[in-house]
């Protein structure tokens, strides 16, 4: 019962989509949460599920909503909440390790005073966005890969550049998270200009949207086809290599796989 009552503070992802996409895990600790904190968006996400599956989180939970970019801020708050023997949950959508909020706790803990470290801190693994993308869709993932976060908010779009030209140069699966968003809507044009210079025309471009959820769209393209501007922030999108096959099928989208062998070819 003692250890019941320390503070702790679990950073997770809330998944793609409904309870079905997060990890029973994730679950329990919401369950648990004295306080739940996350953008505003998820939090609304949250309620909505929670209205269905009340058991989902307590009643006299408190939710605290705060806007994109306050992430550094919403990390020590949810310390500062664990530090005083506190129950916290900090959410993050897909898994809160692949651009999440799991960097941004830790960077607080580095950053803050000594007696953050000794805290009952734990990130709990989740559903990211590529993997539910790629499971709908077969198995593009079926061979090296990467991911790449296309925002420039934080480190410098010469960086992205660059890690876009040698991804490519290099042959891996490429997935690009955060495309575009109503104030960065150019990015994305460059990242297809520079992909369109390392990868064959044919190759495979998948645009996965808000995948698990009521608007989901799947879209298989090449290349040379693709739309950038259809690339918003709901938006998965995976770049095949040479090698990435599409299985044609009567009225359904293809499968989509990347052979376990390679050639040499990239």
């Amino acid at each position: 019962m003692a250890a019941e009552l320390s503070g702790w503070l679990r950073v997770i992802g809330l998944g793609p989509a409904g309870a079905e996409w997060r990890t029973a895990e994730a679950s329990e600790v919401l369950a648990r949460a004295q306080h739940v904190l996350g953008y505003h968006s998820y939090l609304a996400r949250l309620q909505q599920e929670a209205a269905a599956l009340p058991a989902l989180l307590d009643p006299s939970a408190v939710l605290h909503g705060s806007d994109n970019g306050d992430e550094l801020a919403r990390a020590r708050s949810a310390l500062e909440l664990a530090e005083q023997g506190q129950r916290v949950v900090l959410i993050s959508g897909g898994d809160a390790g692949v651009f999440g909020m799991a960097a941004a706790v830790f960077e607080a803990i580095d950053l803050g005073p000594a007696r953050w470290r000794a805290l009952d801190v734990r990130v709990l693994p989740g559903v990211t966005a590529m993997l539910a993308a790629a499971a709908r869709l077969g198995a593009p993932l079926g061979n090296d890969f990467c991911a790449i976060n296309l925002s420039d908010n934080l480190k410098p779009w010469s960086t992205v550049e660059r890690r876009l030209m040698l991804a490519a140069q290099a042959g891996f699966v490429i997935a690009l998270y955060n495309p575009a968003s109503r104030t960065r809507s150019e990015q994305v044009h460059r990242a297809f200009a520079i992909l369109r210079q390392h990868r064959v025309p044919s190759a495979v471009v998948i645009f996965a949207r808000a995948i698990g959820r009521a608007g989901e769209q799947l879209l298989v393209t090449t290349l040379e086809q693709a739309d950038p501007a259809q690339a918003d922030m709901q938006t998965l999108l995976l770049i095949g290599n040479a090698t990435t096959r599409c299985i044609a099928r009567p009225g359904a989208t293809p499968w989509v796989y990347t052979p376990r062998k390679l050639d040499g070819s990239t």
